[in-house]
């Protein structure tokens, strides 16, 4: 590796966004209050497509109506 490549390297890690927390002081993984169900979806699909291609696996091919699943509603009003 050269040294500019090692130059461009640690100036793009300078750029990363660090937040430093107290241990047991960090906040929750919660995304619901900063992003739209459609961004979190958009967010899981390129993590689905990598845990398939890591497992050594196809992506399924089942139909919409034979999708493993299951409907909770909650308590009624």
């Amino acid at each position: 590796m050269s040294e500019d490549d090692v130059a461009r390297r640690r100036a793009a890690r300078a750029a990363w966004p660090l937040r430093v927390f107290k241990l047991g002081s960090e906040p929750t993984e919660d995304l619901s209050a900063t992003t739209t169900a459609a961004e979190r979806l958009a967010m899981m699909w390129p993590l689905a497509l990598d845990a398939f291609a890591l497992a050594g696996l196809p992506l399924p091919t089942y139909t919409r109506s034979d999708m493993p699943g299951r409907v909770i509603r909650g308590a009624r009003k």
